[in-house]
């Protein structure tokens, strides 16, 4: 393993708390990417550069055009409300954020060069890029980063992100500090807020203080690409911003295609006519072993939770549900169903990938004695009848079937109802929608890089996305104690006992953690994601034949 470089001057970098993770990652408890990620997290933004993490960038020719395969958007594209991968992938290309959540290297300044906290992580503050423009010609001004997340933070605006922050960051709590620092009052402390204002809240671009909506009509942001034209329903075309505040995109143009039919974009893949497309577990089958394209993955957060509704029969009894978890084999689950692309997961959001997750709490697998022995004592010997819902993507229908043939080993009788992805989730509030209503059900939740998001809103009491109905004070009071902890050690240590909470409890199944990948022409080279649907193509080049 790379050593970092002067380990004694790194040591007093930051005080007590940075102090800390370098003690951890001397003794071997924390790997070198993890700390560098790290030290990210506490504003220290060139300290990744200074350990020679970055390299150089290879010499590469600017110029062609870069053509990408997506899904048909769900609705108008704007940045306030987006949620469907298509639409962030668009954005990718003209919107930016205060910091870049970067799947290799953990958190980069985008349009904020620096950021820290105050003793109690309930402040934070971020210094500004100068001389950055909007593609109207307009400076990027702290005004205009106050008015973003104002605007994100206002139940009257139709934002995607009150969920996110929700019990973090409420209207008022962005203040203006001068032209090129903006500070955050949190609702309470969090030591993870970086990620907050990260391209992980996806909505978090930053627009003109003045944004009044129709970010089609000029899809006016800071990227390295500028519109040329946008078709409702058919696709979008883009150029290079020549005045990009960064190093300039390589390729001239990016065109993007919208698709009704996954199937569609792999034939147009194969024939020449797009260079990217998104990946399912059936398009990867179609171009296997064929040199002409290749798999590009990075390891996420991302998984399919299983929610149990604790408040109804026949999960209303922890015995029962553990009992169902205790069912599914994990291995088999990654190894068949994601061919091997995945990681185990222990029924808690605390992914591996995640620094913070204590990997001493014991694995659960599959035991169906067990399982029937609870079923037994928890008054169901003969197991029981219960309906899963659960929305017709990607490979979810798929996994809908292997837990209802797990089930059937322990004389549990799953029913499957599987809906159209806009059915199932409705209106995606309590008491109208199939997501957050019924009793059993499968909801695709993207990646994060931190746990914290799905914690509070998938399984705090006040959650909005708590489709378990899970309210347990005790629990409730963990993530306080979480978002409290200042170190990786008093962080792992409350991980510990929420993930031995939820073991206990089972308000819901996670048995995977999900790789994120696209699929890629050969004749490309630098294609960049983030597991949360970004696309960056402004260091893509094309190989000379």
């Amino acid at each position: 393993m790379t050593k970092l470089r002067d380990i004694d001057a790194v040591r007093n970098l930051s005080g007590d708390i940075w102090n800390v993770a370098v003690d951890e990652y001397q003794g071997g408890f924390l790997k070198r990417r993890d700390l560098l990620k790290y030290a990210a997290l506490l504003g220290l933004t060139g300290f990744a550069a200074s350990q020679g993490l970055e390299g150089a960038r290879a010499a590469t020719a600017a110029g062609g055009t870069v053509r990408v395969g997506l899904g048909q958007p769900t609705k108008a594209i704007d940045p306030v409300s987006v949620t469907d991968p298509a639409s962030i992938g668009v954005i990718s290309q003209v919107g930016e954020y205060l910091i870049l959540d970067d799947p290799k290297d953990g958190l980069q300044p985008k349009l904020a060069l620096s950021w820290e906290a105050n003793e109690t992580a309930s402040r934070w503050t971020f210094k500004l890029r100068p001389g950055v423009k909007f593609h109207d010609g307009r400076a990027v001004t702290a005004r205009d980063v106050v008015a973003s997340f104002e605007r994100l933070v206002d139940p009257a605006s139709g934002s995607s992100a009150l969920s996110a922050y929700k019990g973090i960051l409420s209207k008022g709590g962005a203040k203006l500090v001068d032209d090129e620092t903006v500070a955050f009052d949190l609702d309470g402390p969090n030591s993870n807020f970086p990620f907050y204002v990260s391209s992980d809240v996806y909505n978090a671009v930053i627009l003109p203080a003045d944004y009044a909506g129709d970010f089609e009509k000029s899809f006016n942001g800071t990227g390295p690409f500028k519109l040329e034209s946008f078709r409702p329903k058919q696709g979008a075309s883009f150029v290079r911003n020549e005045d990009y505040w960064g190093d300039k995109a390589l390729p001239d143009r990016v065109e993007i295609k919208f698709f009704d039919d996954e199937q569609a974009q792999v034939l147009a893949l194969q024939a020449g006519q797009l260079d990217v497309i998104p990946s399912t577990t059936r398009l990867e089958l179609a171009i296997e072993g064929n040199p002409n394209f290749k798999l590009l993955s990075v390891q996420a957060s991302s998984h399919d939770q299983v929610h149990l509704r604790t408040d109804q029969a026949p999960f209303t009894d922890k015995r029962i549900r553990r009992a169902l978890a205790l069912t599914i084999d994990r291995e088999a689950v990654v190894k068949g169903l994601l061919k091997g692309r995945a990681i185990v997961g222990n029924d808690t959001p605390f992914a591996p990938i995640f620094p913070s997750a204590d990997p001493s709490v014991p694995q659960r697998k599959q035991d169906i004695a067990e399982a029937k022995r609870l079923l037994g004592e928890a008054g169901v010997p003969n197991g029981f009848e219960v309906k899963l819902t659960t929305e017709r993507a990607y490979d979810i229908p798929d996994y809908a079937v292997i837990i209802q043939n797990f089930a059937r080993k322990a004389g549990i009788d799953v029913k499957l109802n599987v809906l159209p992805q806009d059915a199932y989730y409705g209106s995606a509030t309590f008491g109208s929608s199939p997501w957050l209503d019924s009793v059993l059900g499968i909801t695709d939740y993207g990646h994060r890089g931190t746990p914290d998001i799905f914690l509070n809103a998938t399984l705090k009491s006040s959650g909005a996305w708590n489709a378990a109905h899970f309210n347990n004070p005790a629990y409730d009071a963990l993530l306080l104690d979480y978002s409290k902890a200042r170190d990786l050690q008093a962080q792992r240590l409350v991980a510990g006992k929420i993930q031995t909470l939820l073991l206990d409890e089972t308000p819901a199944i996670i048995s995977y953690f999900s790789q994120y990948s696209r699929i890629v022409s050969s004749k490309v080279e630098g294609v960049r994601f983030t597991a949360i649907s970004h696309l960056l193509l402004d260091r893509v080049s094309f190989v000379q034949a």
